[in-house]
């Protein structure tokens, strides 16, 4: 089907009729012109440009492709488009719309991979997400459910977004945490926090007494990858080149020479900081809120 539709024109199933009309205003040519080209009267040509006639003969439609320079068979093609029930119609363009994205997220993985990009820096831009929503049908936008108010059929209220608890992070000195490498919403367990509204949230549960007394074991802090990181937040810290992570307060320093470094930060005294290079850290997320069991 012609690339240069747009939806609206999907929707009314008028794809005969809108493509015509679109090559002729392109060819400069006339309604009289067409229609002497192909033996047709002009306002029966008229009425198919507007989409009041069905589509014309298969021989009528012949002489349109050669009047108007069409590849053999792209009219017949958006005819039988026409033709084809509303359902199935929308069925294609779905499949369509998942293979494009599909392509898509292929794509974005080769760049990012010649580039010398990581999983990280993409679960970060929300990208990823978008893509593998699109192609599975639950992308972030359509997450949201709605559900009626009891005793009232004109209001309604969002749920909070479904958001993936990945694993445990260590308050405490760093360990190995390997669930990041799921794509972003994928996980065996899932909590609500109606105060986060980032489609690539993700919370882990505390594990140690290194961020006492604020954070204590067993609570879960909901990470926001999109949220700027600044001095002095609590971040979930991903470090290089193990994949250790932890959760720490995050303090951002320059040296002399002009190296950057980190200083992840415990809470409790009982821990002594430590100051990282910047090129060690391979993801900073800001904790933006903590839900803990009474």
């Amino acid at each position: 089907m012609p690339a240069e539709h747009d939806q609206a024109t999907r929707q009314a199933g008028a794809w005969f009729a809108s493509t015509i009309k679109q090559r002729r205003a392109r060819l400069n040519l006339s309604l009289a012109q067409v229609a002497e080209r192909v033996g047709c009267a002009k306002s029966y040509l008229s009425s198919m440009e507007r989409a009041h006639k069905g589509p014309p003969s298969d021989e009528l439609i012949t002489g349109l492709e050669e009047a108007l320079s069409f590849t053999p068979g792209e009219l017949i093609n958006c005819a039988r488009w026409d033709q084809t029930p509303e359902t199935i119609r929308c069925d294609l363009e779905s499949l369509r719309e998942r293979e494009s994205s599909a392509i898509k997220l292929a794509r974005l993985l080769a760049t990012s991979a010649s580039e010398g990009g990581s999983l990280d820096e993409l679960y970060k831009s929300g990208e990823l997400s978008r893509l593998i929503g699109a192609i599975d049908g639950t992308a972030p936008a359509d997450s949201s459910k709605e559900q009626s108010v009891p005793g009232s059929a004109q209001q309604s209220v969002s749920l909070p977004r479904e958001i993936p608890l990945v694993n445990r992070v260590a308050a405490g000195y760093p360990v190995e945490f390997t669930d990041l490498g799921y794509p972003a919403g994928i996980a065996d367990e899932y909590i609500r926090s109606p105060d986060v509204d980032d489609p690539d949230a993700f919370a882990a549960r505390v594990v140690g007494d290194s961020m006492e007394p604020d954070y204590r074991e067993g609570d879960i802090v909901v990470f926001s990858p999109v949220k700027d990181i600044r001095d002095g937040m609590d971040c979930f810290v991903r470090l290089e080149p193990d994949h250790e992570t932890t959760f720490k307060r995050i303090y951002f320093h320059t040296d002399e020479q002009g190296n950057e470094h980190i200083r992840i930060q415990p809470i409790n005294n009982a821990y002594a900081p430590r100051t990282i290079p910047r090129d060690q850290v391979a993801g900073l997320f800001a904790g933006v809120s903590v839900i803990r069991p009474i």
